[in-house]
């Protein structure tokens, strides 16, 4: 398989594994897309991390697969390919991209799908499609521009060039740099840590900002409202409260 899930303590690890630079085929992709469908229902997956293995996170899409195909075979798979990705990016909970070496074109749009993203020294990232006289087609132009703003998006768009990680971390695009060998061990961390949170508290944080974004500040208000009002109802929420209560803040232990 060109794709896997692991999962441990909660903790389930979607890994690419299409040696040599995990190349996003088709087939690739549509892997992607049933992992994270499964991370979503499996109940004993409480956060994810992506990551691409010690070397390369994903170069990009596989180019020699696109150059077969004409206007009429993209038509036909490019919302397959949007809809990949945008199956990570809905993962109902915490989900850290674990960022080493190339995650270009495909791959970046793969780590913009994650909550957060953490990255090696030594890793490179952007979106190249328009050196291919193309445009990114996953998600780039849209979740590239909430994450960083309109004018970085371009720049990265426009130019294609590629960002280290000291200047990925400093425009926004990644979260923390760490050295490469810790990229995995502090994403996973990030994740167990979740791991052991409310789940249905964490899943609506989640939705309450990504749907936050996507519309207007009153219909986000709605959405927080909503949650808000609805955890209410949750066995963690009485758990919280009472931990809080009897042994003060940060002690509560959620099932």
């Amino acid at each position: 398989m060109t794709v896997n899930l692991e999962v441990a303590e909660g903790v389930g690890t979607i890994r690419l594994d299409r040696p040599p630079m995990n190349a996003l085929d088709t087939a690739t992709q549509d892997r992607l897309r049933e992992l994270a469908e499964e991370a979503t229902a499996r109940d004993d997956v409480r956060s994810v991390v992506i990551h691409g293995g010690e070397k390369v996170f994903a170069a990009g899409a596989d180019i020699k697969e696109m150059q077969a195909m004409d206007h009429a075979a993209m038509v036909k798979r490019s919302k397959s390919l949007q809809d990949s990705f945008t199956a990570v990016a809905r993962i109902p909970k915490p989900v850290v991209a674990a960022v080493t070496g190339y995650a270009l074109g495909g791959g970046c749009e793969l780590a913009l799908c994650a909550d957060i993203r953490i990255a090696g020294e030594g890793a490179k990232l952007g979106q190249p499609e328009i050196l291919l006289g193309l445009i990114p087609g996953a998600g780039g132009t849209q979740r590239l521009a909430r994450l960083v703003g309109p004018a970085k998006a371009k720049d990265l768009i426009f130019t294609g060039r590629q960002v280290k990680a000291p200047e990925a971390l400093e425009m926004g695009l990644v979260d923390r740099v760490v050295p490469d060998e810790e990229v995995y061990e502090q994403a996973r961390a990030w994740a167990a840590r979740l791991a052991k949170g409310p789940a249905i508290a964490l899943r609506a944080a989640k939705e309450s900002v990504d749907v936050g974004l996507e519309t207007d500040l009153e219909t986000g208000l709605a959405v927080e409202r909503n949650w808000f009002a609805g955890l209410f109802a949750t066995e963690d929420r009485a758990t919280g409260m009472r931990s809080f209560v009897e042994e003060g803040p940060g002690k509560a232990k959620f099932g």
